[in-house]
């Protein structure tokens, strides 16, 4: 019988060697919930960049594919006209890995929320697919993303995979240089919302083994570097293989 599919929040590092044992990782639960050997692609938080821009990612997870020996398959949707397109709607439910890509957390949700597109991801995930969002990939499935184009309104609604749990990608560099207005906006999330920090080159990842599972809410962190628990529950940092349990955090 098949069961929800794993997650994995990715601070950095997507289609990289770097993260190419994650991957396959997220790829082989997939498979063993049933999910055929395609590990998809779905750029939209990168869709208003360039064409060239488009096809390097395109480009980085061929050779990802390659090297984990699956099939690849890029999902051109780019905008939120090409998430009512049937045949992308269709291409989604034969994924054993769905991928969420880096770019404008903001425009991927907009973009996805409230579309069959999106309805099929999260069907086939709830079918056995994993799920995994790097970067913006990972802000866009919190139930809140922040706005950092008016900074002083509220968030953007999520696509509410993970509610009440807000991640904060490259946390290692992102407090080195942006703004402090703009990291005022991150921290400043809904009520009983946990915000935490992934570094770049590691992620949080929860279904993956016995030891951690979504009904219970306990995660596991994978790669070189940490995950912060900074706000909305007490400080702490987790590093390679060390489990994170959020109780008051419910996984739709």
């Amino acid at each position: 019988m098949s069961k929800v599919g794993a997650l994995a929040l990715v601070g950095s590092g997507e289609y990289l060697p770097v993260m190419q044992e994650l991957e396959t990782s997220l790829l082989n639960s997939g498979i063993s919930n049933g999910k055929p050997n395609i590990y998809l692609q779905i750029p939209t938080a990168a869709g208003e960049e360039s064409r060239e821009r488009l096809e390097f990612w395109e480009k980085l997870g061929e050779e990802q594919a390659r090297r984990i020996g699956a099939v690849q398959d890029f999902l051109p949707i780019f905008t939120r006209e090409d998430a009512f397109n049937p045949k992308y709607i269709s291409r989604v439910k034969s994924a054993g890995l769905i991928y969420f890509s880096g770019g404008d957390p903001g425009y991927l949700a907009n973009s996805l929320a409230a579309t069959p597109l999106w309805d099929a991801i999260y069907e086939n995930w709830q079918l056995g697919a994993s799920l995994a969002g790097c970067s913006a990939g990972a802000m866009a499935l919190s139930g809140d993303v922040p706005n950092f184009l008016r900074m002083k309104n509220i968030g953007i609604p999520g696509l509410n995979v993970i509610p009440k749990l807000r991640p904060i990608p490259h946390y290692n560099k992102f407090f080195g240089w942006i703004p402090d207005s703009a990291a005022k906006i991150v921290m400043k999330a809904p009520e009983g919302t946990i915000i935490i920090g992934i570094d770049e080159d590691t992620a949080l990842a929860t279904g993956l083994d016995e030891t951690t599972n979504l009904v219970e809410n306990t995660w596991k962190v994978y790669g070189e570097g940490s995950v912060h628990i900074l706000s909305g529950a007490p400080s702490a940092r987790f590093s390679n293989g060390e489990q994170i349990t959020f109780p008051q955090v419910q996984v739709s």
